[in-house]
């Protein structure tokens, strides 16, 4: 049986290649998400994966804020260049579903039931939730503690577990 070859994930974009200057980093990175996720979208189990607009934060897309942003007060959230850097990764991580360094499992989160992707090489996690037509993106981040990286896999592992019981 051939090993799947190792994914490679898409390249950084970096703050530094703009000159210091935030608002055409901005601009860049704001482009590819509206390429990725409003020009087309990905699909995910046949269904496409669309994102929420509203409320606008700032005349932008909800789900662009939210996964490029940081901070628990959803008002008040700060933009976060390594979430930035990372914009190509959510398109790549669903267009990637099947790969087996993609690890995928569900999960309750209120009254949704949320689909993780998470790839553990890069700590990277994509999570979705299942609606009538389509998936809709929540959201996407880099885990960034050993806790919350065991604490996933640990839910993975359980999810897993029950559903060959």
């Amino acid at each position: 049986m051939s090993q799947a070859a190792t994914l490679v994930f898409p390249d950084l974009i970096y703050f530094e290649d703009y000159n210091g200057n935030f608002q055409a980093y901005f601009s860049a990175v704001y482009a590819v998400f509206e390429n990725d996720f409003i020009r087309s979208q990905p699909q995910y189990e046949g269904l496409k994966v669309a994102v929420r607009k509203y409320p606008e934060v700032d005349g932008l897309h909800r789900t662009f804020y939210h996964i490029t942003h940081e901070g628990e007060d959803e008002n008040n959230r700060q933009p976060d260049i390594r979430r930035m850097e990372r914009i190509r990764y959510p398109k790549f991580v669903v267009e990637q579903n099947q790969h087996p360094e993609i690890l995928i499992w569900k999960n309750r989160r209120g009254k949704d039931e949320r689909i993780l992707l998470f790839n553990e090489s890069e700590n990277y996690i994509v999570v979705l939730t299942e609606r009538k037509e389509f998936y809709l993106f929540i959201t996407a981040y880099m885990v960034d503690t050993e806790h919350r990286k065991k604490s996933l896999l640990k839910e993975y592992e359980a999810y897993k577990k029950a559903k060959t019981a």
